[in-house]
């Protein structure tokens, strides 16, 4: 079942009550987002928080849709946490299992769905941007920072797999944002630009890539229609990498398939991460002065990209093993895959790594 949110007077209706959003935005920027009144999350219902729809907008004028969930009882002003992520999932998926399991455990937190995805606005879908989706953290600290359960001086973030990177971009540029945490974190301008494991790190196979983009959006403009790159590969290869078995395994099968996230049903669109491949995300990582804990598992494919990270804030370079250097952390879990951190069916989400980190730098 679906209910509209007006922008400019955003009318919430749950479990048979109505609650009134404000947002700011003129009747020239009013757009509609359509939100399901359905439980429709890939994990069951927490009876330790409360939950409801909100929605906030980014500085392009983007409403944003999200998930809400306060600790039951809880009383005086918060820590809050804003989670997004992975990188084409959806906030049905990982990012709101997160942030149900931070609620559950003291603190006041949203889940969101990227500009562009899932129940948020924007057009046309399915276009990603290291600005814009950077930019989507932001105004969920705006928001976060305007309730008056929350203490504005103690809100963090959490980004998922692509949404890592830009958690920790966006942690470089404002510092309202006190903590962060990237968990399982891709750089999604280092693998746009270099391919997996610097497999297309040449000047020529960069040019290749330029020229298809442009080939494409030529094609696109002349087609009116922007053509989708699919989501997970299916059916599965025989030959496909174990990271591809995992990504079908969580995307394309019953344990994580949603029906709004492109990875599961038809992707981004073929030109979606075009910008990527010349702004790279972690540029001015090393003037982050907060702390950061980057978690990634031993056996994942992607930890390359924490160890860039962390290296970047830190100067240290450091590959499979945890390590500390002043307040950033790097976090290694033994034994564990990529999609191994996208839920519980593995049983390894450090969640009181996470707890222990946000109580020390949200106080």
């Amino acid at each position: 079942m679906k209910m509209i949110l007006t922008i400019a007077a955003a009318v919430l209706m749950l479990a048979g009550c109505t609650q009134k959003v404000s947002n700011n935005q003129n009747e020239e920027s009013m757009t509609t987002l359509y939100l399901t009144r359905d439980w429709d999350k890939k994990f069951p219902k927490s009876d330790k928080v409360e939950h409801r729809k909100v929605t906030f907008h980014n500085r392009y004028g983007i409403e944003l849709a999200a998930d809400m969930y306060t600790p039951k009882g809880a009383e005086g002003r918060l820590a809050a946490i804003a989670v997004s992520g992975p990188f084409g999932a959806v906030k049905e998926q990982s990012s709101g299992l997160y942030a149900q399991h931070m609620a559950e455990r003291g603190f006041l937190t949203i889940a969101f769905d990227p500009s562009f995805t899932g129940e948020s606005g924007g057009e046309p879908r399915r276009m990603a941007s290291p600005d814009i989706n950077t930019e989507d953290f932001l105004p969920a600290v705006d928001f976060l920072s305007n309730l008056d359960n929350v203490d504005p001086e103690r809100i963090g973030i959490i980004g998922i797999c692509g949404f890592g990177g830009m958690a920790v971009n966006a942690a470089a540029i404002d510092p309202r944002i006190k903590a962060t945490v990237a968990a399982t974190m891709y750089d999604m301008s280092k693998v746009n630009v270099e391919g997996y494991f610097k497999s297309e790190d040449t000047q020529a196979q960069r040019m290749e890539k330029r020229r298809a983009i442009a080939a494409q959006r030529t094609e696109d403009y002349k087609n009116g229609t922007y053509k989708r790159a699919g989501g997970v590969i299916d059916p599965l290869p025989e030959d496909a990498p174990q990271f591809v078995k995992d990504y079908h395994a969580y995307y394309k099968c019953p344990r994580g398939y949603h029906e709004r996230s492109g990875n599961s049903t038809d992707g981004w669109n073929v030109i979606g991460c075009q910008s990527f491949l010349n702004q790279p995300l972690l540029a001015w990582a090393h003037e982050i002065e907060n702390p950061v804990l980057l978690i990634h598992g031993e056996k994942a494919h992607s930890r390359y990209f924490s160890e860039y990270a962390f290296e970047r804030m830190t100067g240290k370079h450091v590959e499979g093993q945890s390590a500390k250097e002043g307040n950033k952390e790097l976090y290694i879990i033994p034994g564990a895959s990529h999609v191994d951190l996208y839920d519980d069916e593995a049983g390894v989400v450090p969640y009181d790594k996470m707890v222990d980190f946000f109580n020390e730098n949200l106080k």
